[in-house]
C-alpha cells in the first residue's frame, strides 16, 4: 500500500548551496531518483548540469521547479501532460505549493495594499 505524499508545505528547507545531488534533491523534495530522471525527460525546462560521469548536480532554481512539477502532480491532482502546460505554457503555480518562502514584490504589494484597504473600511 502507497503511503500519502508529504505536502510540499512540509518539505524540509532548501540550504544555500550551489549544487545538489540528485540523493540530496530527492530527499530534499520526496521524491525517488528514478523519477526525477522521467521528469527530466517529461519537462523540458528541468535540465540539471551533468558533469563526470554523467552525473546529475542541480541548482535551486531546479530544486524549486521540481517542487512546483510535485504539487501539480501529487497536490493538485494534475496529469504528466497538464503540469508541463502550466509549467511550460506560464500557467499560474501556486507560489507557496513550491516551498518558497520568498514573495515576489508585486505579491507582498498586492496584500499589503488589500490589507490596507480592508483596514480603511474597518474604520469607518
Amino acid at each position: 500500500m502507497q503511503e500519502a505524499p508529504v505536502p510540499n508545505s512540509e518539505l524540509p528547507a532548501i540550504p544555500s548551496k550551489r549544487y545538489f545531488t540528485i540523493g540530496e534533491v530527492s530527499d530534499l523534495c520526496c521524491v525517488k531518483s528514478h523519477v526525477l530522471r522521467y521528469w527530466e525527460q517529461e519537462f523540458p525546462s528541468l535540465k540539471p548540469m551533468k558533469r563526470r560521469g554523467n552525473r546529475r548536480y542541480y541548482q535551486r532554481e531546479d530544486v524549486i521547479l521540481i517542487r512546483q512539477i510535485r504539487s501539480l502532480l501529487y497536490e493538485q491532482g494534475y496529469t504528466i501532460s497538464g503540469a508541463r502546460q502550466q509549467i511550460m505554457g506560464g500557467g499560474e503555480v501556486d507560489e507557496m505549493a513550491s516551498g518558497s518562502s520568498v514573495l515576489d514584490d508585486v505579491a507582498l504589494k498586492k496584500i499589503v495594499s488589500d490589507l490596507e484597504e480592508t483596514l480603511q473600511a474597518l474604520r469607518v
